[in-house]
């Protein structure tokens, strides 16, 4: 035992001193301040080669024999992964703040120029009235020469033709400032994603340190053996697996049925795997208006909900939905007064009508069904069978664009999702995506990484 605690300790001044040593050559660091950009830009580059090799450091450390040591190892490089991952964040955020600083004076100037040009053209109209106010007898009994006078009518006849000038210059100056403000407007959503992306890696830090120090102090002592800690391990996987996981019109599976699920879904897309789950969950707790309803009249598309006994006028869009769903509830051979779909949301216009556990509205599924038939090896997919539906969320994540893997794009993605339209289209569809990326990292954190033993 002592000879073992001898190498261990041995290995640890290397895992732990090594990190140090490469820390200390490296350009990355928490240094930004004063820096010009493109010094930020070669710190973002040596963050990213340093995210890269301690991904690789990671990576192999998952081929090593179950150990103390190799535990130790894999978390000290998850720990400098996130940690490199939050410097080059950090530089990103720092350089989208002088880009929107930037941004923001050229907006300033621009709407100066509307101003001045406002007063300009004010002046001009006044003395293009006063001038087209005099008649003829006014203009002879003038105090000015009649040459001074028709000066004067040239004068402002070409001041009209300036007038015409400067319109057509304000409406190309007012354009370039809606295109400024709308630039402005990306930047700063680009600044939340990468703050939030940053919360995010802080989050993964705080649990890997954890881990690390339990695994440590447990190391330590000589109360538990390396055999007793993967016993521990391998309850409390086992109890994650079993954790009822709430599908809409599914009842519940254990998550270790919706992560296989799930992963399946990812080996077919690129699509990651919590992310996918992030949906699910999201879906499953919407609330009372989802898969609550059930048709009425299969003519108008009218539902009601049975519990509340409200009818929803609008609850099936009648003429792209309605005859879709009748064709799909008729091949699964499902009774159409009985299947529950989602009730119209509350408060939003539009319809319900969406589908199972991933709430698909039966227009989209019936696009998605080729590529789902095609994932599951399937002629009829069940939007109301977690696996087949699990697969089509992916489908539709990949499509726009959530495999890129990037905290942005799987957000989009998810907005995108809820609405076919992109976070910034409205506040509830950014709230939507947010809360799906929360549900996401909350997963991977707390039941994936676990089942991993990282």
């Amino acid at each position: 035992m002592y000879k073992f605690l001898g190498i261990f300790i041995a290995f640890l001044f290397i895992s732990i001193l090594v990190p140090l040593q490469t820390e200390a050559q490296s350009a990355c660091t928490n240094q930004i301040a004063g820096k010009s950009r493109s010094q930020l830009e070669q710190e973002l580059e040596a963050c990213n080669l340093e995210i890269a090799q301690w991904t690789e450091t990671l990576n192999n450390t998952k081929q090593m024999s179950a150990s103390f040591a190799r535990d130790v190892a894999a978390l000290t490089a998850k720990i400098n992964a996130a940690q490199a991952n939050i410097k080059s964040r950090n530089i990103a955020i720092s350089n989208l703040v002088k880009d929107i600083a930037t941004k923001q004076s050229e907006i300033v100037v621009l709407d100066g120029r509307i101003t001045n040009g406002k007063q300009a053209i004010a002046v001009i109209l006044r003395k293009t009235n006063d001038i087209n106010s005099y008649s003829l007898a006014e203009a002879v009994l003038s105090d000015k020469n009649l040459s001074d006078f028709f000066v004067d009518i040239d004068t402002y006849a070409s001041t009209e033709k300036a007038l015409a000038n400067l319109f057509a210059e304000l409406r190309d100056v007012k354009a370039q400032t809606e295109e400024e403000k709308k630039e402005l407007d990306k930047k700063r959503q680009a600044e939340a994603a990468a703050k939030a992306q940053l919360e995010a890696a802080k989050k993964v830090v705080e649990v890997a340190n954890a881990e690390k120090k339990t695994l440590l102090a447990v190391s330590q002592s000589n109360e538990k053996t390396y055999a007793q800690v993967l016993s521990d391990r391998q309850a409390k996987a086992a109890q994650i697996r079993a954790v009822l996981f709430p599908l809409v019109d599914a009842g519940a599976i254990p998550f270790g049925t919706a992560l296989a699920y799930a992963e399946a879904a990812s080996a077919k897309t690129g699509v990651r795997s919590a992310l996918i789950l992030g949906i699910l969950q999201q879906e499953s707790n919407l609330g009372a208006n989802v898969g609550r309803c059930v048709i009425t009249n299969l003519s108008t598309g009218e539902t009601k909900n049975p519990t509340t006994g409200y009818i929803w006028k609008n609850g099936i869009h009648p003429t792209r939905d309605l005859p879709l769903l009748q064709q799909i509830l008729k091949d699964l051979g499902r009774d159409a007064y009985s299947t529950k779909v989602s009730c119209p949301v509350a408060g939003i216009s539009g319809y319900g009508g969406a589908m199972g556990p991933t709430q698909f509205i039966p227009s989209t599924w019936n696009l998605l069904v080729p590529k789902i038939s095609n994932a599951t090896d399937k002629t009829t997919p069940d939007p109301w069978n977690p696996a087949d539906a699990i697969m089509a969320a992916a489908i539709l994540l990949q499509g726009n664009g959530a495999a890129r893997g990037t905290y942005e794009a799987e957000r989009q993605a998810a907005c995108k999702y809820y609405s076919g339209r992109s976070c910034s289209t409205a506040r509830h569809i950014a709230s939507y995506g947010n809360q799906v990326m929360s549900r996401a990292s909350n997963i991977q954190l707390t039941m994936i990484d676990p089942l991993q033993n990282l």
